[in-house]
């Protein structure tokens, strides 16, 4: 079986893996089964981009708002029939936490009837099979995946297919959806979805739409990857007019928004993560009315979309206005108060920024100034002992930065100067054996070696012998060593010697008691 937990810890951002943590752990402590349910699934498991967490929780979602507040969510929007609240999680990463239900539609362009249920009845209530698939997140199931619909074959095979043939009666809001679908993977429509989405069209199921679905089509639009294709596809197939009236390709700025998309790439490439959302609005009705746009923004449902939305330009203007002064005088200025500013403030103000000066200093932050941190002498600085380790390392590398992008270090030698005086002392030489005392009186008392001299029957194998043993040192030995060297000498010789003055004195006392014998026997 597939591991969908580790797929999911590898496919999410660390916000979003954070996020999950802590919604998993509010649920968890009010007793609610929580399940990550519907396009999250759906792109972690395609590999497309995870643009929002959907989260379903078997009860009321609504009782964990002040919870999920204390653990550092912010609640952005409440839709209180459908039991949804929508929250930013820390790190910008955006949710929704549901309540498991099931809606029945009574009548055509009526909001449905909610009623509360399980997580196997809410997946019968949904849109396509790639959206009706549900992660568990709870203790005794954690991992295991609910597709009741073969949603993953759908993936593989890359079509949208709808659950039943009144899908698209029932929530009008889905033509727009597999439309935007079709675009964003650029897959088909299954056989059959196609014929039912082709009759709904023809049926013009599409006045039936609730104005709260459109609210939520249009801030959709907001977060996909290429808004200007999408676009292009809702106006072919006459939906783009169904979400404002006005709407056509002519009210959006193409070049502006292909700019926006092109720069924020480059951005997250080098590891930032703009939201463009705002910026992306902004661009797709920069030729609408203040009416028609504050009517646009009166239907979104996330109020801090719209609220980033409105406060964009106001944003970017003191931005680049502090560019301009004294807070921007010299690149190393430039580029803390960059990286100090948010990065959706950056990615909007380089597309539009109407100084020279603004725009070649935000170009700069983007690419020139990049290539100076490659420049950091990192090797020297391993040499002097400057590590990581050190808890003053980020000061000292980014002092050194600082100083490469005002031109204040331009050589090698300029650079060592600088940093010496943050290098650590070497560390001290390591101590010396210690030796013990048996270690060192078995030392002592190793005996020296001395040849011994070959006796009278050696004969020319022995002087050789004795011969090839090199000569004792001058040098006298130690006390010790002597004596027990004086020890070790073989005696062997001497009792050789010995043995010739053993005879006479035999005869001496042979004769002795001869001269003594006959005097015993007179007395006898």
């Amino acid at each position: 079986m597939a591991d969908y937990i580790y797929t999911m810890e590898i496919r999410l951002t660390p916000d979003q893996l954070k996020g999950v943590g802590l919604v998993q752990d509010v649920a968890r402590a009010a007793g609610l089964n929580l399940y990550l349910t519907g396009g999250a699934i759906r792109d972690i498991i395609s590999g497309f981009t995870i643009r929002d967490l959907d989260f379903t929780v078997q009860g009321n979602p609504l009782k964990l708002q002040k919870e999920l507040e204390k653990a550092g969510a912010k609640i952005t929007a409440v839709e209180e029939d459908m039991r949804t609240i929508f929250i930013s999680l820390p790190g910008n990463a955006r949710a929704e936490i549901s309540m498991a239900r099931t809606e029945r539609f009574e009548k055509t362009g009526k909001p449905p009837l909610v009623t509360p249920a399980t997580i196997h009845e809410d997946l019968r209530r949904r849109d396509f099979t790639i959206n009706a698939m549900a992660l568990s997140l709870n203790e005794g199931s954690r991992g295991l995946l609910l597709d009741p619909f073969n949603g993953v074959a759908d993936l593989e095979t890359k079509v949208i297919r709808i659950l039943h043939n009144y899908s698209f009666l029932e929530d009008p809001s889905r033509l727009i959806r597999a439309t935007r679908f079709a675009a964003r993977f650029h897959w088909p429509l299954e056989e059959r979805t196609q014929a039912r989405y082709d009759s709904a069209k023809e049926g013009k199921y599409i006045d039936h739409i609730l104005r709260s679905s459109i609210g939520h089509e249009i801030a959709a639009l907001a977060h996909e990857d290429d808004p200007l294709h999408v676009v292009k596809m809702l106006e072919k197939e006459g939906w783009l007019e169904v979400l404002h009236d006005h709407w056509t390709l002519a009210k959006v700025d193409t070049n502006g928004i292909t700019q926006l998309m092109k720069t924020r790439q480059q951005m997250v490439d080098m590891g930032y993560s703009p939201d463009a959302g705002p910026a992306v609005m902004y661009f797709l009705t920069s030729h609408f009315s203040e009416k028609d746009i504050s009517d646009i923004q009166k239907s979104i449902p996330r109020k801090d979309l719209v609220e980033a939305w409105r406060d964009i330009e106001d944003h970017a203007k003191e931005l680049a206005k502090r560019l301009m002064g004294k807070e921007a005088a010299t690149p190393s200025r430039t580029w803390q108060l960059l990286s100090s500013a948010r990065a959706e403030m950056v990615l909007f103000l380089a597309v539009t920024a109407k100084q020279q000066a603004v725009e070649q200093k935000i170009k700069n932050y983007l690419t020139k100034w990049r290539q100076v941190q490659q420049k950091i002498p990192l090797p020297e600085m391993t040499e002097l002992l400057i590590t990581p380790q050190l808890p003053e390392y980020p000061k000292i590398a980014n002092d050194v930065f600082m100083l490469l992008l005002d031109g204040k270090l331009r050589s090698r030698t300029e650079t060592l100067k600088f940093l010496k005086p943050f290098a650590p002392p070497p560390p001290p030489p390591p101590p010396a054996p210690r030796r013990g005392r048996a270690a060192k009186a078995a030392a002592e008392a190793a005996p020296v070696a001395v040849p011994a001299k070959p006796g009278p029957k050696a004969g020319k194998k022995g002087k050789a012998a004795a011969a090839a043993v090199p000569a004792p040192s001058s040098a006298p030995p130690p006390p010790k060593a002597a004596k027990v060297a004086e020890k070790s000498k073989p005696a062997k010789p001497e009792a050789k010697s010995a043995k010739p003055a053993a005879k006479p004195a035999k005869k001496a006392a042979a004769k002795a008691a001869a001269k003594h014998a006959p005097a015993e026997k007179k007395k006898r």
